[in-house]
């Protein structure tokens, strides 16, 4: 493994585009690396007008006055060749949204850098945290591995292990693993340009996977285990949603959730409980008690709000008929 001169700033091409990549952009600048360019995605529609919008990791480059490059394909021969004419020493991939061929992968002395959200080989794929916490793990993490032309089969390089709290919600573990990414980043640049990190393959037999988020996975089957169905309404929360129905239409459900006793021998997806700020709904073993509701066409509302705009009667049951 080649060691740079420690004397010197690394000479880094950032690559990333969601919010989850911006903490570890702004560590890199706050750390006085030299940032050559960040690559993010283009500009694509976003919003209800559906107007072309920049992504976060665009955003704070930026306003940080780095160089944005923004192609279409990174596999591309011409950026390929762009790319190596900065001369970096490291590319630092983060969320970045494409897949590297070995053009791009050799383009630096040091390789390229892929901060996961997961601790692999499980959670291989686009949405580990979303799979994490869907799946009840009480435990996730951060792993820095040297990129190959795989999904997330590189060589690991560092992990560092986060704990998933019983309330963790897919969005607040996001912003826990962003927020821890920064320094786990850093940590993992020094010890690479000082020699000081080992790479082990992973174990292709252990690896699990965390493939995109669609509807099939968001509709709650109110027959499953109340834990099963709270675990995936915060899973899915705050985007896409875990779904249900209500006479006809989509109804989404969100946190806070918790378990609660159920009424024998209701039927799931029935409501048992509908009080003030209360609206619990039966599972296979027990009940779900729902904090928080979005009907198809409004605004997510505490289930409070809800109830007052749209009561709704114990027994009346959710889900598809």
């Amino acid at each position: 493994m080649k060691v740079l001169n420690k004397h010197r700033s690394l000479r880094v091409v950032f690559m990333g585009t969601p919010d989850f990549a911006v903490p570890s952009l702004e560590g890199l600048a706050k750390a006085e690396y030299e940032v050559l360019a960040v690559v993010t995605q283009p500009d694509r529609p976003r919003g209800r007008g559906r107007k072309p919008g920049q992504s976060p990791v665009k955003s704070a480059a930026l306003s940080l006055g780095l160089d944005v490059l923004q192609p279409e394909r990174v596999s591309d021969s011409a950026f390929c060749a762009q790319v190596v004419d900065l001369s970096p020493d490291v590319l630092v991939v983060v969320a970045f949204g494409q897949l590297l061929k070995k053009p791009l992968l050799r383009a630096a002395p040091l390789g390229a850098v892929n901060i996961h959200a997961s601790l692999l080989p499980r959670y291989r794929g686009a949405a580990p945290i979303n799979w994490a916490v869907i799946n009840g793990e009480t435990t996730t993490g951060l792993t820095a591995m040297r990129l190959d032309e795989g999904m997330d089969t590189g060589p690991v390089l560092l992990q560092e292990e986060v704990e998933i709290d019983s309330t963790d919600t897919a969005g607040t573990l996001h912003d826990k693993l962003a927020s821890k990414s920064s320094g786990f980043l850093m940590k993992t640049l020094e010890g690479l340009a000082g020699g000081r990190l080992h790479e082990r393959p992973q174990d292709d037999s252990l690896a699990t996977y965390a493939p995109k988020i669609d509807k099939s996975v968001q509709r709650i089957s109110w027959s499953e285990p109340a834990e099963k169905i709270g675990s995936l309404i915060r899973g899915l929360d705050p985007i896409p949603g875990a779904v249900t129905k209500l006479d006809g239409r989509d109804l989404k459900i969100f946190s806070p959730v918790s378990c609660v006793e159920g009424v024998p021998g209701a039927v799931p997806g029935a409501i048992t409980f509908c009080g003030p700020g209360v609206l619990e709904v039966a599972a296979r073993d027990g009940a779900v008690r729902i904090g928080g509701i979005q009907l198809a066409g409004r605004k997510r509302l505490p289930v409070g709000e809800f109830l007052c705009g749209m009561p709704l009667s114990e027994g009346l049951v959710l889900g598809e008929r």
